[in-house]
Protein backbone atom coordinates (compact mmCIF):
# COMPACT_ATOMS: atom_id res chain seq x y z
CA UNK A 1 0.00 0.00 0.00
CA UNK A 2 2.95 2.42 0.46
CA UNK A 3 5.37 1.15 -1.77
CA UNK A 4 7.19 4.88 -2.03
CA UNK A 5 6.88 5.31 1.83
CA UNK A 6 9.74 3.49 3.39
CA UNK A 7 9.34 3.63 7.88
CA UNK A 8 12.13 4.61 9.43
CA UNK A 9 10.94 4.75 13.28
CA UNK A 10 8.99 2.36 15.56
CA UNK A 11 6.47 5.58 15.27
CA UNK A 12 6.45 5.09 11.17
CA UNK A 13 5.76 1.71 11.26
CA UNK A 14 2.95 1.47 14.16
CA UNK A 15 1.50 3.93 11.92
CA UNK A 16 1.74 2.51 8.76
CA UNK A 17 0.33 -0.86 10.58
CA UNK A 18 -2.30 1.14 11.82
CA UNK A 19 -3.40 2.35 8.31
CA UNK A 20 -3.06 -1.00 7.12
CA UNK A 21 -5.43 -2.30 9.33
CA UNK A 22 -2.76 -4.65 11.11
CA UNK A 23 -2.52 -2.77 14.36
CA UNK A 24 -6.37 -1.66 16.01
CA UNK A 25 -6.68 1.74 16.08
CA UNK A 26 -7.10 1.64 19.89
CA UNK A 27 -3.94 0.23 20.39
CA UNK A 28 -2.01 2.99 17.76
CA UNK A 29 -3.93 5.69 19.76
CA UNK A 30 -2.11 4.40 23.75
CA UNK A 31 0.83 3.40 21.57
CA UNK A 32 1.04 7.47 20.34
CA UNK A 33 0.45 8.59 23.43
CA UNK A 34 3.85 7.66 25.10
CA UNK A 35 6.22 8.61 21.58
CA UNK A 36 7.72 11.09 20.72
CA UNK A 37 6.40 13.59 17.69
CA UNK A 38 8.50 16.37 15.95
CA UNK A 39 6.58 19.58 16.38
CA UNK A 40 8.24 22.38 14.11
CA UNK A 41 8.28 26.13 15.78
CA UNK A 42 8.97 29.53 15.08
CA UNK A 43 11.04 30.52 18.48
CA UNK A 44 12.48 34.06 19.04
CA UNK A 45 16.09 32.78 20.15
CA UNK A 46 17.13 31.21 16.83
CA UNK A 47 20.43 28.98 17.50
CA UNK A 48 20.51 26.33 14.65
CA UNK A 49 17.47 24.98 14.97
CA UNK A 50 17.54 24.41 18.62
CA UNK A 51 14.77 26.18 20.84
CA UNK A 52 15.55 26.93 24.45
CA UNK A 53 13.11 29.50 25.45
CA UNK A 54 9.12 28.96 26.54
CA UNK A 55 8.10 31.61 23.45
CA UNK A 56 8.43 28.79 21.10
CA UNK A 57 5.05 29.20 18.37
CA UNK A 58 4.05 25.65 17.10
CA UNK A 59 3.08 25.61 13.12
CA UNK A 60 -0.46 25.42 12.84
CA UNK A 61 -2.42 25.94 9.92
CA UNK A 62 -6.21 26.86 8.91
CA UNK A 63 -8.37 24.23 6.70
CA UNK A 64 -10.73 25.77 4.46
CA UNK A 65 -13.39 25.32 6.78
CA UNK A 66 -11.36 27.53 9.41
CA UNK A 67 -10.25 25.26 11.80
CA UNK A 68 -6.99 25.67 13.28
CA UNK A 69 -4.60 22.48 12.46
CA UNK A 70 -1.12 21.87 14.99
CA UNK A 71 1.24 20.57 11.93
CA UNK A 72 3.38 17.52 13.52
CA UNK A 73 5.94 14.95 12.11
CA UNK A 74 7.46 11.15 12.74
CA UNK A 75 10.95 12.52 12.60
CA UNK A 76 12.31 15.79 12.28
CA UNK A 77 13.42 14.31 9.05
CA UNK A 78 9.76 14.17 7.28
CA UNK A 79 9.23 17.59 8.51
CA UNK A 80 12.19 19.19 5.93
CA UNK A 81 9.82 19.60 2.82
CA UNK A 82 7.53 20.88 4.22
CA UNK A 83 8.97 23.15 6.17
CA UNK A 84 10.32 24.82 3.04
CA UNK A 85 6.88 26.99 2.45
CA UNK A 86 7.20 27.81 6.38
CA UNK A 87 10.98 29.15 6.51
CA UNK A 88 10.12 31.58 10.03
CA UNK A 89 9.57 27.72 11.72
CA UNK A 90 13.34 26.76 11.65
CA UNK A 91 13.71 25.12 14.89
CA UNK A 92 11.77 22.34 16.56
CA UNK A 93 10.59 20.29 19.62
CA UNK A 94 11.01 16.42 20.03
CA UNK A 95 7.79 15.72 22.32
CA UNK A 96 5.79 12.93 23.71
CA UNK A 97 2.38 13.34 22.00
CA UNK A 98 1.10 13.43 25.08
CA UNK A 99 2.80 16.45 26.35
CA UNK A 100 1.66 18.22 22.85
CA UNK A 101 -1.97 17.28 23.34
CA UNK A 102 -1.77 18.53 27.23
CA UNK A 103 -1.04 21.81 25.79
CA UNK A 104 -3.10 21.72 22.69
CA UNK A 105 -6.17 24.74 23.01
CA UNK A 106 -9.61 23.54 22.52
CA UNK A 107 -11.12 23.47 18.86
CA UNK A 108 -7.56 22.59 17.30
CA UNK A 109 -7.05 19.71 15.74
CA UNK A 110 -3.92 17.81 14.40
CA UNK A 111 -2.16 16.86 11.41
CA UNK A 112 1.21 13.96 11.78
CA UNK A 113 2.78 14.08 8.63
CA UNK A 114 0.97 16.24 5.87
CA UNK A 115 2.33 15.68 2.35
CA UNK A 116 3.10 12.16 3.30
CA UNK A 117 1.52 9.19 2.37
CA UNK A 118 1.89 8.34 5.96
CA UNK A 119 0.01 10.18 8.32
CA UNK A 120 -3.08 11.25 10.19
CA UNK A 121 -5.31 13.55 10.65
CA UNK A 122 -7.51 14.80 14.18
CA UNK A 123 -10.16 16.52 13.75
CA UNK A 124 -10.35 18.49 16.83
CA UNK A 125 -13.41 16.93 18.39
CA UNK A 126 -11.35 13.64 18.32
CA UNK A 127 -8.51 16.15 20.00
CA UNK A 128 -10.56 16.96 22.87
CA UNK A 129 -11.48 13.26 23.34
CA UNK A 130 -8.06 12.42 23.49
CA UNK A 131 -7.33 15.24 25.82
CA UNK A 132 -10.14 14.06 28.45
CA UNK A 133 -8.90 10.60 28.65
Amino acid sequence: MHDSFEARNELEQNLVAAQEGQMAGDAFMQYLMDTQVFMPVKDSIGIEGFTSSDKAVPLTLKTEDDVEVLILFTSPERAKRFLQDYPAFDGGLLAEFKWVLERTGSGVGISINPDWPVGMDMEPEMVQQLKNN
